[in-house]
């Protein structure tokens, strides 16, 4: 088999700089979207939602978002290539689903930011050990048959739903949204230079990188849409989740992106 071959069999992008500004973007719009329906659409609209957890908008919109997120990860693993459009529809799936989710565990639940993040962040490492002892690896570039992308998309969405119970809880502390997005971004920009410099495992890298793009998008939600008492710009979350999904379409529609390598050592 070709390397163009192997390329063209691979389900998701190669990493580049484009790829981490449309997933930072697209997890702050998992944010704003997610919370448009569960709170601004649902929750203002069923009765009961603040007695009755199960008729709450973040269980009805988490049932919503999570029906997406089934049949675009079926169409994903039934696709015979990497498919830009319908890969960051399924991650913006995954994110808004992990948003109202994580509001469901913290909130409705009544687990709270900290036993609900240490919960996902169970989760999320359970799924990378149990990936890894079925296939060998965690790396996705290894995702191009069945058994790697469910592993693939599980882990995903755990870590959006983890990404968003971090980041309310850190937001909620002393840092506020600004000083939180300043943390998220600094750890970022660690793991880059470690990328770049070190011997340290890229696929490691990777997930450490891909799970902290999720706190960060949702501090940045948060930011511009909660009201300005406390911290936030208080923008319509309908005004901004518009503004976002312009943004990542143009993005999509202009940066060219390529599959990544199923030879590749990176974790792409």
């Amino acid at each position: 088999m070709t390397e163009d071959l192997k390329t063209e069999l691979t389900k998701v992008p190669a990493l580049t700089l484009g790829f981490w500004i449309i997933k930072i973007l697209a997890t702050t719009f998992g944010e704003t979207a997610g919370d448009t329906v569960s709170m601004s659409w649902l929750g203002e609209t069923t009765a009961n939602a603040a007695t009755s957890f199960w008729q709450g908008g973040y269980l009805i919109g988490t049932a919503i978002f999570a029906s997406v997120l089934a049949v675009l990860v079926i169409l994903q693993i039934r696709a015979s290539r990497f498919n830009p459009w319908l890969y960051w529809a399924t991650i913006i799936a995954s994110t808004t689903a992990g948003t109202t989710l994580a509001d469901f565990a913290t909130r409705s639940l009544g687990i709270g930011y900290p036993g609900g993040s240490i919960l996902l962040l169970s989760l999320v490492m359970l799924s990378l050990f149990v990936w890894h002892r079925a296939l060998g690896t965690i790396s996705v570039s290894s995702v191009h048959e069945p058994r790697a992308e469910l592993y693939y998309w599980l882990t995903i969405t755990f870590s959006q739903t983890l990404g968003t119970a971090l980041g309310d809880w850190i937001a909620d502390g002393p840092l506020g949204y600004l000083g939180s997005a300043l943390i998220f971004s600094s750890l970022l920009a660690l793991l880059a230079l470690a990328y770049w410099r070190t011997s340290i495992s890229h696929v490691a890298l990777f997930w450490a990188a891909f799970i902290l793009t999720r706190p960060l998008g949702a501090v940045v939600g948060d930011f511009l849409d909660k009201p300005i008492a406390k911290g936030g710009l208080e923008l319509s979350r309908v005004s901004a989740s518009a503004v976002l999904i312009i943004a990542i379409v143009v993005l999509i529609s202009t940066i060219r992106q390529r599959a990544a390598s199923t030879g590749t050592s990176q974790a792409a």
